[in-house]
């Protein structure tokens, strides 16, 4: 049963989510995978509509990936590998000491963290690794970036949730009681089009918010604008957008604490 304090910002919008949310770089995956005690089963939390759950099923021999939506859970990206539910994350539902690999990408912001580190610390095998995974502003090659920022900074500004400021801080003052790991510097890249930049503006927490009291999607007047500084629509720009990893093992912080 989802709680009735859960934050669902999503749900309305699931299928757009699923369209247009990027997907991870596979060296995440492998960098994960290098730092866990097995692959025997990963949990992703928050796993939203699959984007890195999929991912993980190619490393691990089974993944349970669990989101509070229950619309994400049902429109996610089937894989043979990998076992949707809808749960919360601080009550997974999986066995003590049954876990290889606890992930929460995009979604540790939203998580009651003290309870959520109680349900890692009973799942977790010995050395088991847990890592919160976020992704911070993109950045759009040549004259369109300006527009982004200046549409994220200060047209929806306001209406981003007080949590979004954990993801623009890179879950760098998120308490997190394991010993950490250094990993590569990784970042998401991909190619898109105008209208995949479009689509994925649209999923934006900020501008759902900002239509609700404005009677208006102010994503409308920003695509007339970036239509005009694109050019040719069909022409694919590079977007990046930086990844911030909270890595440790569970095993570590019990020795520390011996």
């Amino acid at each position: 049963m989802v709680s009735a304090t859960f934050k669902d910002h999503f749900s309305s919008g699931s299928a757009n989510y699923a369209a247009h949310r990027p997907t991870y770089p596979i060296a995440l995956v492998d960098e994960l995978a290098a730092v866990s005690p097995g692959h025997g089963l990963a949990l992703d939390c928050g796993c939203g509509t699959g984007q890195l759950s999929v991912l993980l099923a190619e490393r691990f021999d089974r993944v349970v990936a669990t989101d509070a939506s229950a619309a994400q859970v049902e429109s996610a990206q089937p894989h043979e590998g990998v076992t949707y539910r809808a749960a919360l994350a601080e009550d997974s539902g999986l066995p003590d000491t049954s876990v290889d690999l606890i992930t929460v990408a995009q979604a540790a912001h939203w998580l009651d963290l003290d309870k959520f580190y109680d349900e890692v610390r009973r799942i977790a095998r010995p050395g088991a690794a847990v890592a919160l995974i976020t992704y911070g502003v993109l950045h759009v090659e040549g004259p369109v970036d300006s527009l982004v920022q200046r549409f994220y900074h200060e047209t929806i500004g306001p209406y981003w949730p007080a949590e979004r400021r954990h993801v623009e801080e890179g879950y760098r003052n998120l308490p997190f009681p394991f010993q950490e790991r250094q990993l590569p510097s990784l970042a998401i890249e991909v190619w898109w089009t105008l209208e995949d930049l479009l689509g994925y503006i649209n999923t934006w927490s900020a501008v759902k918010a900002a239509e609700k009291v404005l009677g208006a999607n102010p994503a409308v007047s920003l695509a007339a604008e970036m239509r005009e500084a694109w050019g040719d629509p069909q022409v694919r720009r590079r977007v990046t957008w930086p990844l911030s990893l909270r890595v440790g093992n569970v095993q570590s912080t019990r020795n520390s604490e011996a």
